[in-house]
């Protein structure tokens, strides 16, 4: 029995096991969704559970490969399902309290970071730009294995990366690389916004921002994008005054690695994550999740953690 129990844990772990993060990552970039995310991977096991592994010579890039097409299949469906969705579709935010760079190993697991701005707008693209732009600018995958998981040549593969890097670029809003300057204007949007103060909101804002929020019909939220600085200020000091009651509290946080925002009720519960983009020391745009079913994943962390 011993003999056994050794050899068992000699074996090197099940390929599918030990690349579920990294495939779990492909499949929330491709989806911007957790919970579709998981479908596809359940759907990755089994064809995985039943595959001639024999003849696989590169299970990594095997696995990778039916997660893209299992998202690529999904990607249809859930545009039809988005363009009927109540007011904006906005991608299941990535909470987390740690402002610590990634390492080489954290890297190649989660590839490089994507910001909650930039998965939307990564919903202008065709499911096929996607997957190309996220497995070579995101994963660094190369156009052969892309172009493996696309049924399509290499060339054709660098196009739609190439297609999809412009389309990035001409539908991204301005925003600064420096993380203090993103950090200060967020902290100071959640001061002005914990004391209702218009001018400091103004002040924080950019003249264009844009104001987008999702509450999937589930909870009051703006249907539509609210432009403007003087429009995004009084909309967010009229929430406020309607719904901020005493224990609520804004808390500073991590959204898909960039400085965020996260609201709470009095018990705790988490009510509504924010992602902002920032130039020129203001905020550009904001993206405020409020739909309770996207944020079945966030929560907060000991009470001591410093909020605002």
């Amino acid at each position: 029995m011993s003999d056994d129990l050794s050899a068992a844990a000699a074996a090197p772990p099940d390929a599918f096991e030990a690349n579920r993060r990294y495939l779990g990552s492909v499949a929330y970039r491709l989806l911007g969704s957790f919970s579709d995310a998981e479908d596809v991977l359940q759907e990755a096991w089994l064809r995985w559970r039943s595959a001639d592994r024999s003849a696989v010579t590169d299970p990594r890039a095997f696995l990778s490969t039916v997660v893209t097409r299992l998202c690529y299949d999904q990607l249809g469906s859930a545009r039809a399902r988005r363009e009927a969705y109540f007011g904006e579709w906005l991608p299941e935010p990535v909470v987390s309290y740690q402002d610590s760079p990634a390492s080489p190993a954290e890297l190649a697991e989660l590839g490089e970071s994507v910001s909650l701005a930039l998965l939307a707008v990564l919903e202008q693209l065709t499911p096929a730009e996607r997957a190309a732009f996220v497995l070579h600018d995101v994963f660094a995958v190369g156009f052969d294995e892309i172009a493996t998981s696309l049924d399509r040549s290499p060339d054709a593969a660098r196009q739609l990366a190439s297609r999809a890097r412009r389309r990035v670029k001409d539908g991204g809003r301005r925003a600064t690389a420096d993380p203090g300057e993103h950090r200060q204007a967020v902290a100071a949007f959640a001061v002005a916004t914990a004391r209702g103060d218009i001018e400091g909101l103004l002040a924080v804002l950019d003249p264009d921002v844009v104001w987008h929020s999702d509450g999937g019909g589930v909870v009051t939220a703006g249907a539509r994008p609210v432009f403007g600085a003087d429009k995004v200020s009084r909309l967010v000091a009229g929430l406020v005054a309607k719904w901020f009651t005493p224990g609520m509290g804004i808390e500073s946080v991590l959204v898909n690695d960039e400085p965020g925002l996260l609201v709470h009720d009095a018990d705790g519960l988490v009510v509504g994550v924010l992602a902002f983009t920032v130039a020129d020391g203001r905020i550009t745009e904001a993206y405020v999740v409020v739909n309770p079913e996207k944020l079945t994943q966030v929560t907060r962390v000991a009470p001591s953690h410093p909020g605002l």
